[in-house]
C-alpha cells in the first residue's frame, strides 16, 4: 500500500495513522473514543454540536493569480489570502500532531475518465467512516497505486481564534485549488467535506467540457437516464430512490457526452420525520457501516426521527450499494428527463409543469425553492430563497458558464425538461398550506418519465408562463392547478404574483441573458 505522507501538510509526530481501515475497525475505534454510539440497527450514532449544517458564512476560497480570473467572487466564493490559509494550515496541523489520525484514500467521479483521486485526513474516525461510505471505494490493485489529486484535512476540534486568524468565528472551510487542499477546523458537521469535494469537482469538471450537476439521477428498465435537480429537502433522494428505476446517485453527478456519472460511493439523506413506510430504502440502509448524525437516540438505541429537537436537519450517510437497485458502477446515458424540484413555500407554483428549453434556462439559472429549516445553521423556519442552478454555495466558476452548458445539452439531446413543485398546496407553510403528499409527486415523476404527461392535455399559467397538464395517472386533476386549491382566490392571485415579482426581480442581477429566456419567467403584472 502507497505510503502516507502527512509531513507535506505539517502534521508531524501523529502518535497513530490509521490507513483505509475497514468500516468494522473504524466503528470500533469512534465506539472507543467516545465519538458515538450504536443503535438497535447497529448504525453508528454521534452528534455533531454547535455545527448541525453547513456554515456558508466560513467558507473561504484562497485567492491565487492562477486561479483568480476564474472564480465568481462574491459572498458565495469568499477571498482569502494565500498567507491567511498556510496560518490555519499551520494550526490545523499543529494541533493534529500527537494525536491519533485517520487517512481514507477514494475517488470523486464513477467515470474514470474524468474522477479525481482524493485523500481524507480526519481527526475523527466517524468522520473518516463518513468519508468511506460518501466517496467511491477503490479495489485493492487501485489502492496500491492511489496517488492523490485534491487532499481534504479536518479538524472539528481545532476552533479558530477570530481576531487571530481573520475568519467569521471557530470554524473555516478553506478551498485551496493551487496547492489542491482542503481544510476543514471546528466544525463537526460531515456534509462540509461531502460538499467540499463537491465545489472542487465543480472547479475542475467543466475544464474537461463536464457538466457538474447537484442532483439524484436514476434509469429505468429500458434504460432511460433521468436527472433531479434541487437543493437539499426538495426530495432528491427520496424521488430518486425508485423501486422500478435504478439508482445511479442522489446528489452529485457529471454530465459528460458519454452520459451522465456519478460523483459519489454513497448517499446522505434527511432523516427528519423519516417512516419505513414512505422511505423505505432509506430507512433499510440505516444499518452497521452508516453513520448518522443528530437523531436521538434512547437508552435502547431506539431512533426518534421525528424528534427535531436538535436540529431540523438530521442526517445518514451510507455507501449506495445499501440501496438494493443502485447501479454500480454509477454510470448512465444521456439523460431522456431532467426535471428541476422546488418545494415552494408560498403555495402558488404548480405541482408539475412542462418547460421549454428557454423556461428550463430560466428555471435553472433561478434555482428557486424554500429554505427548510436547519440545512444551513440560523434557519428556524421555511424561507423562500434562489440558488442559482439549484447549488450556488457549490459553484466556485461563474454561474453562466453552468448555465450555457446545461442549455446546449438540453438543446443538442432534444431532454424533456419539468418542474415539479414538492412544496406547499392551498396556501402557504404555516398558514393554512399543506405538504404536497409524496404518493402524487412520485405519480407526477412517474408520469414525467414513461412519457404519460405528453399525452395530457396542457393550459398556460398566465402567472409563472408554464405549461401545466389537466390531468396526470394516480394524482386527482384538482391537484394539479394550484389555484383550484386555495380557498381564497384572490388570496391566491395575490401570493402568485407576489411569488412572480420575486422571480423577475431575482432574474434581473444576471446581466446580459438572452431575451427568450427573460421572456419565459413569470409575469409580475
Amino acid at each position: 500500500m502507497n505510503e502516507v505522507n502527512l509531513a507535506k501538510w505539517g502534521i508531524i509526530n501523529p502518535t497513530k495513522v490509521y490507513h483505509n481501515l475497514a468500516v468494522a475497525r473504524l466503528t470500533e475505534k469512534a465506539l472507543e473514543r467516545g465519538e458515538g454510539v450504536l443503535s438497535e440497527t447497529g448504525a453508528l450514532t454521534v452528534m455533531t454540536g454547535k455545527y448541525t449544517g453547513r456554515s456558508p458564512e466560513d467558507r473561504y476560497v484562497v485567492d491565487t493569480p492562477a486561479i483568480h480570473d476564474e472564480i465568481a467572487w462574491g459572498k458565495i466564493n469568499v477571498p482569502m489570502t494565500a498567507e491567511k490559509f498556510d496560518k490555519i494550515l499551520t494550526r490545523v496541523a499543529t494541533y493534529l500532531q500527537n494525536r491519533e489520525v485517520f487517512v481514507f484514500d477514494g475517488f470523486a467521479g464513477a467515470d474514470p475518465k474524468y474522477r479525481r483521486s482524493i485523500r481524507v485526513i480526519n481527526e475523527l474516525a466517524s468522520q473518516n467512516m463518513f468519508m468511506h461510505d460518501l466517496l467511491i471505494r477503490p479495489t485493492a490493485e487501485e489502492f496500491d497505486s492511489f496517488s492523490e489529486d485534491f487532499t481534504v484535512i479536518c479538524a472539528p476540534g481545532c476552533k479558530c481564534i477570530p481576531e487571530l486568524d481573520g475568519v467569521h468565528s471557530e470554524a473555516a472551510i478553506c478551498v485551496n485549488f493551487e496547492k489542491k487542499v482542503v481544510v476543514i477546523a471546528g466544525s463537526q458537521y460531515a456534509g462540509e467535506m461531502k460538499k467540499s469535494v463537491f465545489s472542487v469537482m465543480n472547479f475542475l469538471l467543466p475544464a474537461d467540457g463536464v457538466l457538474p450537476m447537484h442532483c439524484s439521477a436514476n434509469i429505468g428498465k429500458d434504460g432511460d437516464t433521468a436527472v433531479f435537480f434541487g437543493l437539499s429537502g426538495t426530495g432528491k433522494t427520496t424521488l430518486s430512490a425508485d423501486p422500478n428505476r435504478m439508482l445511479i446517485g442522489d446528489d452529485e453527478h457529471g454530465w459528460s457526452d458519454n452520459g451522465v456519472f456519478n460523483i459519489e460511493g454513497g448517499c446522505y439523506a434527511k432523516c427528519i420525520n423519516l417512516s419505513k413506510e414512505n422511505e423505505p430504502f432509506i430507512w433499510n440502509a440505516i444499518r452497521f457501516g452508516a453513520l448518522v448524525e443528530n437523531v436521538t437516540i434512547d437508552e435502547n438505541g431506539v431512533y426518534d426521527f421525528n424528534d427535531g429537537s436538535v436540529t431540523e436537519n438530521t442526517r445518514v450517510g451510507y455507501p449506495v450499494d445499501y440501496i438494493p437497485n443502485a447501479a454500480i458502477p454509477g454510470v448512465g446515458g444521456i439523460p431522456k428527463t431532467v426535471i428541476f424540484l422546488t418545494a415552494d413555500a408560498f403555495g402558488v407554483l404548480p405541482p408539475v409543469s412542462k418547460l421549454s428549453k428557454e423556461a428550463a434556462m430560466y428555471h435553472f439559472v433561478t434555482g428557486y425553492t424554500a429554505k427548510l429549516a436547519g440545512t444551513e445553521r440560523g434557519v428556524t423556519e421555511p424561507q423562500a430563497t434562489f440558488s442559482t442552478c439549484f447549488g450556488a454555495p457549490f459553484l466556485p466558476r461563474p454561474a453562466s458558464k453552468y448555465a450555457e452548458m446545461l442549455g446546449e445539452k438540453i438543446e443538442k439531446y432534444g431532454t424533456n425538461v419539468y418542474l415539479v413543485n414538492t412544496g406547499w398546496a392551498g396556501g402557504p407553510a404555516g398558514k393554512g398550506g399543506n405538504r404536497m403528499k409524496l404518493p402524487y409527486t412520485r405519480a407526477m415523476v412517474t408520469a414525467a418519465l414513461n412519457g404519460d404527461l405528453e399525452k395530457a392535455e396542457f393550459v398556460s399559467d398566465p402567472i409563472f408562463n408554464v405549461q401545466v397538464p389537466t390531468s396526470c395517472p394516480g394524482v386527482p386533476s384538482e391537484v394539479l392547478i394550484p389555484r383550484d386549491m386555495w380557498q381564497d382566490k384572490a388570496a391566491y392571485d395575490e401570493q402568485a404574483k407576489k411569488l412572480a415579482a420575486m422571480f423577475v426581480k431575482n432574474f434581473s442581477k444576471y446581466e446580459g441573458m438572452d431575451a427568450k429566456i427573460v421572456a419565459a419567467g413569470p409575469k409580475a403584472e
